[in-house]
């Protein structure tokens, strides 16, 4: 739920197609989006985003699960629909 909240940002996905994925990873907003899409995500998953929400150290493991095997990077680069136009940067 939350990898497909990232994935529908077309700003994500700019950034996604235009650095690399250190510094998509060091975008803050990678990380607003992440925080948006975990309070979108409550009340599905009611525990895990207060925990999520609570904890810098928990939002920082999500985001290494999402780099890392949940491949968010490499989804946001292959969407079938491509960026929506913006030239946003990581930094």
């Amino acid at each position: 739920m939350i990898k497909g909240k990232l994935l529908e940002s077309g700003e994500l996905a700019t950034q996604a197609m235009n650095n690399s994925k250190a510094q998509f990873a060091a975008s803050p907003t990678l990380d607003n989006e992440l925080l948006n899409a975990i309070i979108d995500a409550l009340d599905a998953h009611q525990k895990m985003s207060q925990q999520a929400l609570g904890s810098d150290k928990v939002r920082a493991g999500l985001k290494d699960i999402l780099l890392g095997p949940g491949q968010l990077y490499e989804a946001l680069r292959n969407r079938d629909d491509g960026p929506d136009g913006d030239t946003a940067q990581a930094a």
